[in-house]
C-alpha cells in the first residue's frame, strides 16, 4: 500500500478533471435556492504497478438540497407538485352542481353508460315477466321460474354496478323508459320453455353486443379505466352466460314439448340447490 500522494504521483490521476466532467445540471433556474453537493469515494484494492501494490476505485455522486434541506438525486427533471397542481385541470370546482371527482371522463362515455344501464334494466324486466309466467299455478315449472328470477336479479345487479361506476367517475345517472314486456310466452310450435329460453339467449347476445359497443366508446374517448371496468366485470361473465343458455336451448330442442320439459325443469331445480 502507499499514501494517496504517492498514488497520485504514480497514476497521474487528475481528480479535478473527473469532477469537472460531471454534468452541470446542478445549477438550474428551477432550483433557485438549492445547494449542490458532490461526494467522492475512493476504494483501494491490490494491483501491481511498478513494483507497488496499488488500486483505486472512484465514484462521484451528486445530490441537490432543496430549500427545506431535503436531499434528492439529480436526474435532469425535478417534480414540483405544488407548482403543477396550480393547473386549472387539478383545481376542485366550487360550483354545487359540478362533480368534484370527475377527471378525463367525457360526456360520450357518460351517455353510453346510461344507455347500458337501460339495457340491463330492460333485460331484468323481461326476465321478471318470465319468472311470473312459469310460476303460475297452471304452468308450475318451478325450475324455469327460479332460473328466470335469478337472471332478473343478476341483470338488476349489473345495472346497479354501472350506476355506482357512473357516480364514482363523476357522471350523472339518467334512467330512461323501460318497455313493457310480454306476459305470455307460450308458442304453438316450440312450446313455452324453448320459446322463453331462445328469447333469453337472444337477449344475452344483444347485451354482449351493447357491452362491446360501450367498450369501443371507451377506446375512442381514450378512457382505459372504463375499458378495464367493462372487461373485468362484464365481458367474461357475458360469454359464459351465452354458452350456458345455448346448452339449455339445445337440450330443450331434444326433449320437445312433452314430458321431457318437466325433467328439464327438475334438472334446473337440482342445479340451483347444488349452487346453494
Amino acid at each position: 500500500m502507499c499514501s494517496l500522494a504517492s498514488f497520485l504521483a504514480i497514476e497521474g490521476t487528475n481528480f479535478g478533471t473527473i469532477l469537472a466532467s460531471k454534468p452541470k445540471s446542478l445549477s438550474s433556474s428551477s432550483m433557485m435556492s438549492s445547494q449542490a453537493h458532490l461526494n467522492c469515494k475512493m476504494h483501494f484494492y491490490p494491483r501491481k504497478r511498478a513494483g507497488v501494490s496499488v488500486a483505486v476505485s472512484v465514484s462521484v455522486s451528486a445530490s441537490v438540497e432543496i430549500d427545506g434541506g431535503n436531499s434528492m438525486p439529480v436526474s435532469g427533471l425535478v417534480f414540483q407538485p405544488f407548482e403543477e397542481v396550480k393547473n386549472e385541470a387539478f383545481v376542485a370546482p366550487v360550483a354545487p352542481q359540478v362533480s368534484i371527482a370527475r377527471q378525463r371522463f367525457t360526456d360520450e362515455c357518460e351517455a353510453a353508460i346510461n344507455e347500458q344501464i337501460n339495457v340491463e334494466y330492460n333485460n331484468s324486466y323481461v326476465y321478471h315477466a318470465m319468472f311470473a309466467y312459469f310460476d303460475r299455478d297452471n304452468i308450475a315449472l318451478k325450475g324455469l321460474a327460479k332460473f328466470f328470477k335469478d337472471s332478473s336479479e343478476e341483470e338488476r345487479t349489473h345495472a346497479e354496478m354501472l350506476m355506482e361506476y357512473q357516480n364514482m367517475r363523476g357522471g350523472r345517472v339518467k334512467l330512461h323508459s323501460i318497455m313493457n314486456p310480454p306476459s305470455e310466452f307460450d308458442n304453438a310450435e316450440k312450446g313455452d320453455a324453448l320459446y322463453a329460453m331462445e328469447l333469453a339467449l337472444s337477449l344475452e347476445k344483444l347485451t354482449n353486443e351493447k357491452l362491446l359497443s360501450l367498450h369501443k366508446v371507451a377506446d375512442r374517448c381514450n378512457d382505459p379505466q372504463l375499458a378495464d371496468f367493462i372487461e373485468s366485470k362484464f365481458l367474461d361473465e357475458q360469454v359464459e352466460a351465452i354458452k350456458k343458455i345455448s346448452d339449455y336451448v339445445s337440450q330443450l330442442r331434444r326433449v320437445g314439448k312433452g314430458h321431457g320439459v318437466w325433467h328439464f325443469d327438475q334438472s334446473l331445480l337440482l342445479e340451483g340447490e347444488a349452487a346453494v
